[in-house]
């Protein structure tokens, strides 16, 4: 079964209807069947190759597929810029299917993190330094926000 055809029916409509795509590109459909699988993958290609994409669609799909439920998915990137311009991207293509990112870095509000402790996104994006935070302060449950991590 191609890549695209494993992608849950949902994932394929929005793929096709909201963002006007007619194939995926040979990286993302490679990627689809390993991801699925719950395999380890390294995904390697060009600055605005379609990486996102292509480990995105087919967690979206598992999601779904295996109802996972509270932050299931974690996004580690070392650069908050590049974190800022994923956000949008990845509130996007959570919202096609019915779920939430959300975004914890250096410059996010206090009220905002407060937010996300209280209902935790689907999918959350931050750097390496708020990861360690998060992960050693007292303030800060860990267990209760990553008990139900799937995939980094």
């Amino acid at each position: 079964m191609a890549g695209f055809d494993a992608l849950h029916p949902v994932v394929q409509h929005h793929i096709v209807n909201e963002l006007g795509w007619r194939e995926l590109r040979p990286l993302q459909d490679a990627a689809v069947a390993p991801l699925l699988a719950g395999e380890d993958a390294l995904l390697l290609a060009p600055t605005a190759g379609g990486k996102t994409e292509a480990a995105l669609f087919p967690l979206l799909t598992r999601m779904a597929s295996e109802s996972w439920s509270g932050t299931s998915v974690l996004y580690v990137c070392p650069l908050r810029a590049l974190l800022n311009n994923l956000d949008h991207r990845l509130q996007r293509y959570c919202r096609l299917v019915g779920r939430r990112s959300a975004l914890w870095h250096g410059d996010v509000a206090q009220t905002r993190r407060a937010q996300i402790l209280r209902d935790a996104p689907d999918c959350l994006l931050t750097t390496p330094e708020s990861l360690e935070v998060m992960l050693v302060s007292a303030r800060i449950d860990a267990g209760g926000l990553f008990g139900n991590l799937r995939v980094v």
